[in-house]
């Protein structure tokens, strides 16, 4: 038997609708340029345009072009109104049919519209790649041979704003086993100086070990009034506990979570900790230096850990380097909780490296910019690259298995109960 082609059922798995042989006949009837190709495309899309809008006309008046009007019914047909509208193919001029008392509301291309549907997913795809305004818009002026202001794109792309605010404001899960805090600094206008702005963001790990960003928050300078207006956001938005908060020395957050989260376990995190020490020496002395430290972050336990920091501070480079002893010092109330959990625990917890690899990717999307215009401009790009990050894919903290075995026998119900 002749085996069946397998065209029209992947032409069905695509959604696609199959066009006559006798239609594609008459419509190419030899060999054709690509350019002709184009101007073929563009003409069977303004005639599938007009007549889906024709249709839209028939619906709202409740009788097709060409019949009679139905008895009692006022309004009618009045014409068409020449448009031009840009798609991903490049302008394009239709004709709209217009009613008599003008209530025709157009679906497919509302009116004042000018972009067909796809040419907006093309930009805001392309910025949220890192590319500046300037560079869409002389990308669209060599693919597709259409002018548009910066203006106009930036318009496009400010479309986002209301998903942005509505990701903001989502619901959150009751319960973080881990919550890391950082920052990134990003260049924003501000008052029409330009100024370094920190973006704070936060990653949290659900219950079975997966990773979501609960927020970005932007503010010029941190302290416990700014995180206490986080914390009460991530209560508002339904969290109702962390378990512990990983962070790098940022001021104020531990005063801020005690308000909003009293039983919250404030971790310091230890690489940071270790690279700020290293920052101290030279180069050639930062591999015996951390070998001299090593005892106290790998101590079994915090009287173990306190002896070996007495120790490093007597020894050589604690005489040589008293400022490191000091850092750690000053950090030690938010270390040593480390010391109490479990090994599984403490791979988790151990370093905000988890969001220094996001930062590294949302990096290289605002390399190019000089600077932000407002902090929705800044927003908006991060968020969009986030998007980018994490789509089509399930981040998992590593060997949480083990981690999530421990998190249930060290914190109880906490961990355990249903949300």
């Amino acid at each position: 038997m002749p085996r069946k082609s397998k065209e029209p059922r992947a032409a069905e798995a695509a959604g696609s609708v199959p066009i006559p042989a006798a239609l594609l006949d008459e419509l190419v009837k030899g060999p054709m340029s690509p350019t002709d190709v184009q101007a073929l495309f563009q003409s069977f899309k303004q005639a599938v345009i007009e007549r889906a809008m024709g249709a839209e006309m028939s619906h709202h008046l409740g009788y097709r072009e060409g019949e009679a009007r139905p008895e009692g019914e006022t309004n009618h047909r009045n014409g068409r109104t020449g448009k031009t509208v840009l798609t991903e193919d490049g302008p394009l001029r239709i004709a709209v049919p217009r009613d008599r008392d003008g209530t025709f509301e157009p679906i497919l291309i509302p009116k004042h519209a000018r972009r067909f549907t796809g040419f907006d997913d093309k930009i805001i795809a392309m910025y949220a790649r890192g590319m500046t305004v300037r560079e869409i818009q002389g990308f669209l002026a060599e693919q597709y041979g259409t002018q548009v202001s910066p203006d106009f794109i930036s318009s496009v792309t400010d479309e986002v704003m209301a998903e942005v605010t509505a990701w903001q404001q989502r619901p959150l899960e009751r319960m973080y086993p881990v919550i890391f805090f950082d920052a990134l600094r990003v260049k924003i206008r501000d008052d029409g100086v330009v100024c370094n702005k920190a973006v704070y963001v936060a990653l949290g790990v659900l219950p079975d070990g997966t990773r979501e960003v609960l927020g970005l928050w932007i503010e010029q300078t941190e302290g416990a009034k700014f995180w206490l207006k986080v914390f009460n956001d991530l209560k508002t938005r339904g969290v109702q506990d962390v378990l512990i908060a990983v962070v790098d020395g940022l001021t104020g957050l531990a005063d801020a979570i005690e308000t909003a989260f009293p039983t919250t376990t404030v971790q310091t995190c230890i690489v940071h900790l270790l690279r700020n020490s290293l920052d101290y020496a030279s180069w050639k002395d930062r591999k015996k230096l951390a070998a001299a430290l090593r005892p106290i972050y790998t101590a079994v336990s915090a009287e173990v850990a306190e002896a070996a920091l007495r120790d490093f501070a007597a020894g050589p480079w604690g005489q040589k380097h008293p400022t490191i002893v000091q850092s750690w010092q000053r950090a030690w109330a938010h270390v040593i909780p480390f010391f109490a959990f479990p090994p599984a625990v403490r791979r988790v917890i151990y370093t905000t490296n988890a969001i220094e690899s996001l930062h590294m990717r949302l990096r290289k999307i605002i390399k190019t910019r000089g600077h932000f215009p407002t902090d929705d401009a800044a927003l908006k790009l991060l968020w969009l690259a986030l998007q980018n990050t994490f789509a089509n894919t399930t981040r998992s903290v590593r060997e949480w298995h083990e981690a999530m075995n421990q998190f249930a026998i060290f914190y109880g119900d906490r961990f355990t109960r249903p949300a």
